[in-house]
């Protein structure tokens, strides 16, 4: 797993979520597990993920590009290589990757290359990052089952980056869980391709269909309009 969580003392380490209460900087559990998800601007991203059942904590930062301390104006810039991410932790008794790969796959479209809607540059391309070799793969499998989808709807070739062995920079403190502070800007530049996620090879989806109901990729800005807290079933 990741291990690579690179703080440089830009987040407290006591810090907690802002929504679910949960230390932001703490390495996976037992039971728990890891990855880092790039779908455009990571304010929205964040929230779309800490909000499904299951997930421990969220916290967005950089990745994937060469500079070892990059701040957010260095990535805005184009010049450090970093996409914008979202680290997610999730307790693996309730809810599987492949959960999480859906809702990656459907909450942007991952055939933008290096842009996604009004946002443009590399900082906000499609990837995951991932170190577990099983999980790898089936990531690659969802991206696979996702691309023919995607072939029988008009689209392109999907940009998405998926690799492994990819540090952590975590983003300044004002920028995490950032749409649930007062006086936010509500604003993610996600362009959802409105596909769903068909099951792939090695899927395990375990969270109740129902979850789903709360993202209408139909609506304009879906994640901003719902709400703040996670997803509860009754």
């Amino acid at each position: 797993m990741f291990g690579l969580f690179q703080n440089d003392g830009r987040l407290a380490a006591a810090g907690v979520h802002a929504v679910l209460g949960t230390p932001i900087t703490a390495p996976p559990q037992a039971h728990q597990a890891e990855a880092l998800f790039g779908c455009g601007c990571f304010w929205g991203a964040e929230k779309g993920f800490w909000r499904l059942p299951g997930v421990i904590t969220t916290a967005v930062g950089y990745a994937g590009g060469g500079s070892p301390s990059p701040t957010y104006q260095q990535v805005c810039s184009g010049s450090t290589g970093h996409a914008e991410v979202v680290r997610v932790v999730w307790d693996q008794q309730q809810i599987d990757f492949s959960d999480l790969l859906k809702l990656f796959w459907e909450c942007h479209d991952p055939t933008q290359g290096d842009r996604q809607g009004n946002d443009r540059g590399s900082q906000y391309r499609s990837c995951i990052y991932v170190d577990d070799p099983a999980l790898l793969q089936l990531a690659l499998a969802s991206r696979d089952q996702y691309q023919r989808q995607l072939s029988a709807a008009g689209f392109d070739a999907i940009t998405t980056e998926i690799r492994g062995q990819v540090p952590f920079f975590a983003a300044e403190e004002y920028h995490q869980q950032y749409l649930a502070k007062p006086g936010s800007r509500p604003y993610c530049s996600a362009q959802p391709s409105g596909v769903l996620l068909e099951p792939f090879d090695g899927a395990a989806f375990r969270l109740d269909p129902r979850v789903w109901q709360a993202y209408d990729w139909s609506i304009s800005h879906c994640v901003l309009r719902g709400d703040n807290a996670p997803i509860r079933l009754l």
